[in-house]
């Protein structure tokens, strides 16, 4: 027979199990720590972009999945679109940018 401190531990061990491997990343899903990063990221991105007078962040998205940037959206020049590439490779963190910008 189970005392109540063995049910308690044991209970407390599955339900940070559970806790665990919901937090855990897959190919398709980050993780909560991965989450909070790409959101930093795609924050430090979009505002690099917003200081750069040669680029117009209004018609620019910027999403990052676990250390890739991706940018979407439109501008007039094709140097636009190469900018707003290597500002968004220049940020700490960022490893690969898939720039799917549409030039006008």
């Amino acid at each position: 027979m189970m005392t109540f401190p063995k049910k308690l531990a044991a209970t407390t061990l599955a339900a940070g199990a559970i806790f665990l491997s919901a937090c855990q990343a897959t190919p398709t899903q980050e993780s909560t720590g991965q989450y909070i990063d790409s959101t930093v990221i795609s924050t430090k991105v979009r505002a690099k972009i917003a200081d750069d007078p040669m680029v117009k962040i209004t018609d620019i998205d910027v999403n990052a999945f676990k250390d890739t940037v991706q940018l979407s959206g439109f501008v007039n020049t094709a140097e636009e679109k190469a900018r707003a590439g290597q500002i968004a490779a220049s940020v700490e963190g960022v490893r690969r940018v898939e720039n799917n910008i549409t030039v006008k």
